[in-house]
C-alpha cells in the first residue's frame, strides 16, 4: 500500500513539470537555431542560459530530496528522472555549441527534422509529467515518444548514408556525422526519460 502524499511532497511534481518545461523551451530554441541560422550565436547563448536554469532546478530538486522523509516515489527514480532531463538539455546545448565550434555554414534538412522530433518528444514529456501525480493515463505519452524515437533512428541512418554517397568533403562528412550523432543522442535521452516515467507508473499501478 502506497503511503498518501502530504502537501509538501506534492511540490516534487510541480518541479518535475518545471524542469521538463525548461527542456522543452530549449528544444524549441534549437529549432529556432536551425531555422534562423544567421542568428545562431544569440540563440546559442539563450540555450546556455536554459542549461544553467535546468541545473538550478535539478539542484533544487536534489536539496528537497535530501530534506524530505517520505518521497512521492523511489528516490532512485527521482534521481533518474532529473538526470535524464538534464541529459536532454545538455545534448541540445552541445548540438548548438558544436555547430558553432565546427564553423558549420548552414543547417541541413535532416538536422531540422531531428530538432523537430526532440521538441515533439519534450512536449510529450511535459504532458506526461503533468499527469504523474495520479500515476495513470500516461501510456499514450511514452508510446508516442518511442514512436518518435523510431522515426529519429530512421532519419539519422538515412542521413549518414547520404553523407557517404556523393563524394563530399571528408571534413564536412565528419562534422555532420558528429552533429547528427548528438541530435540522435538527444532523441535517445528523451526516450530514456520516458522509460523512467513508465517504470515509475508501473511500480504504482
Amino acid at each position: 500500500m502506497r503511503i498518501p502524499l502530504i502537501p509538501r511532497e506534492e511540490k516534487f511534481f510541480t518541479m518535475f513539470v518545471e524542469d521538463a518545461q525548461n527542456v522543452l523551451g530549449a528544444a524549441r530554441l534549437l529549432e529556432q537555431f536551425f531555422r534562423n541560422y544567421d542568428d545562431r550565436e544569440r540563440i546559442a547563448s539563450q540555450l546556455l542560459d536554459a542549461e544553467h536554469a535546468g541545473d538550478q532546478i535539478s539542484h533544487t530538486i536534489g536539496h528537497k530530496l535530501e530534506s524530505t522523509f517520505v518521497t512521492p516515489f523511489d528516490r532512485e527514480d527521482i534521481h533518474a528522472l532529473i538526470s535524464r532531463l538534464d541529459d536532454i538539455l545538455d545534448l541540445i546545448e552541445e548540438v548548438a555549441d558544436t555547430c558553432i565550434l565546427y564553423n558549420i555554414e548552414a543547417p541541413t534538412e535532416t538536422a531540422q527534422q531531428q530538432a523537430e522530433i526532440i521538441t515533439r518528444q519534450c512536449e510529450q514529456l511535459v504532458h506526461g509529467l503533468g499527469k504523474l501525480k495520479k500515476f495513470k493515463d500516461l501510456e499514450q505519452h511514452w508510446i508516442e515518444i518511442h514512436r518518435l524515437e523510431n522515426d529519429g533512428d530512421r532519419i539519422a541512418r538515412q542521413a549518414v548514408a547520404e553523407l557517404f554517397k556523393h563524394g563530399q568533403n571528408p571534413i564536412e562528412v565528419i562534422k555532420w556525422k558528429d552533429v547528427y550523432a548528438l541530435l540522435e543522442d538527444a532523441i535517445d535521452a528523451s526516450e530514456d526519460a520516458a522509460n523512467v516515467i513508465e517504470r515509475i507508473v508501473v511500480k504504482h499501478a
